[in-house]
């Protein structure tokens, strides 16, 4: 057995000793697990835009823990076992890449994303747009749905044209707050059409939203922070300051 084979086993006794001697794992389910689980997601997804890789192994170790939880919790309620998760796995991988495993041939990225789409419909879902996950958040599940649409030759041809779509949505939001009569429910639609427009252009741009929202917020975060340092060591209460005096410090912070 290889290294990373032991690794595997001593992971697996390690789950199966938890579970019959302590009074927390034994007190586990795959409901209780859930939320948990999604915690560990976006703490690597953090670890990542941090590019911490002391993190990012510990994230991803948690995330193992997790799924091989999962799998003890089934096995014992005679579902399935870690086995069956890995041997499902990779026979989805050898059919959905048939220009590996295969005969098909593709020539490059946009192919493949093609025939992944078509053999999914293949295995009986009505629609390509199946594959995202309800639970989402928004902007991720957008992404998402226009990756997936894409993938189904539903897409723009240039990105100039997504850009006017932008401008369009754009103007179309602005003509509805300064109506006479504005209405907060056509205000919201239009509002989230400019969003929907905006992340399409991003995706045109090789730009991945999320990530770019995350940073613009962890960049506030710290100029934000600043200002409260600053205040705090000149005796002073963001309260009781003029955001012209709470600007000086701001800019203090971009030039940092």
């Amino acid at each position: 057995m290889t290294e990373k084979g032991i690794a595997f086993e001593k992971l697996l006794a390690i789950m199966d000793e938890l579970r019959e001697k302590c009074p927390w794992d034994k007190k586990q389910t795959m409901e209780s697990l859930r939320h948990l689980t999604i915690e560990e997601t976006y703490e690597l997804a953090d670890s990542i835009l941090n590019e911490n890789r002391t993190e990012i192994k510990k994230e991803l170790g948690d995330l193992l823990l997790h799924i091989v939880f999962y799998a003890k919790i089934a096995d014992e309620q005679n579902s399935f076992d870690i086995k069956n998760v890995i041997d499902s796995l990779c026979e989805k991988l050898i059919h959905r890449h048939p220009h590996i495993y295969g005969d098909v041939k593709v020539n490059d990225e946009e192919d493949v994303k093609r025939n992944w789409e078509q053999l999914k419909l293949k295995e009986g879902k009505t629609s390509v747009l199946e594959g995202v996950p309800l639970a989402l958040p928004a902007m991720v599940k957008a992404s998402r749905i226009q990756d997936k649409a894409k993938g189904a030759g539903f897409d723009w041809e240039k990105s100039e044209q997504v850009w006017e779509k932008v401008e369009e949505e754009i103007s179309e939001f602005r003509s509805e707050v300064e109506s006479t009569n504005p209405s907060k429910e056509k205000i919201e639609s239009e509002f989230g059409d400019v969003l929907f427009s905006l992340i399409n252009y991003a995706r045109f741009l090789d730009i991945n939203p999320e990530d770019a929202l995350e940073k613009t917020n962890k960049k506030f975060i710290r100029r934000f922070q600043y200002i409260e340092a600053e205040a705090a060591k000149a005796g002073k209460s963001l309260h009781d300051m003029t955001l012209a005096e709470m600007d000086v410090y701001w800019n203090e912070a971009k030039k940092l």
